[in-house]
């Protein structure tokens, strides 16, 4: 944890100094966090709210987030799951997990993605190794990440201060549950299980 500390006080400091710089380089750390998943995602998402403006810098982070963490799922998909494939001799407890990931709801899969303390490396990783289909994924992200976004521009502050205020924890709460009937409305509206139950 005190690496990670250390690392996180070198970016705020280099970031602090960018000067006109500073939203275009916490935008690539957005990009980078939605990769590797290691660093302060509310720092950047609240640096370029301030720099850019509620719209634009929300609108940034997400988009930011979203190819961050579709470079991550791209990479396990076409990087570490065919070496997995081949060097596995009993797959038949990967094909569960697969299976698993595969046929999860698209409602069930946004709600996932946008729970704060969900680890998004993981989330990318099953679902790189999954054969879950691309659009989906895609699709899921984007709901997905535009609540992760609008709980940091709204709260603007660490989760661990929220679950030491009530209220903030209430809030929480409220947007997963909203962000969770959104989506099955969404995938209500545009039968979007069905399409891709159709493709297979």
């Amino acid at each position: 944890m005190g690496i990670f500390e250390n690392i996180n006080e070198i970016i705020n400091n280099f970031l602090a100094n960018a000067g006109v710089w500073e939203p275009l380089l916490s935008s690539i750390f957005i990009v980078l966090e939605g990769t590797f998943a290691f660093l302060p995602l509310f720092v950047f998402v609240t640096i370029n709210l301030l720099t850019m403006g509620n719209v634009v810098g929300s609108v940034v982070s997400w988009l930011c987030t979203v190819l961050g963490s579709f470079i991550a799922f791209s990479l396990f998909r076409y990087g570490i799951s065919p070496l997995l494939n081949k060097f596995i001799k009993n797959p038949k407890s990967l094909e569960k997990f697969k299976e698993m990931i595969n046929t999860m709801p698209f409602s069930r899969l946004v709600l996932i993605i946008s729970i704060p303390v969900t680890p998004s490396f993981f989330v990318n990783l099953a679902a790189g190794l999954s054969n879950i289909p691309i659009k989906k994924y895609l699709y899921a992200l984007l709901f997905g990440k535009a609540c992760i976004i609008l709980f940091w521009g709204v709260l603007g502050t660490s989760l661990v201060d929220c679950l030491n205020n009530p209220i903030m924890l209430i809030k929480v709460v409220v947007m997963l549950v909203a962000c969770n009937l959104f989506s099955k409305f969404i995938n209500r509206c545009f039968k979007i299980d069905k399409i891709f139950e159709s493709n297979k």
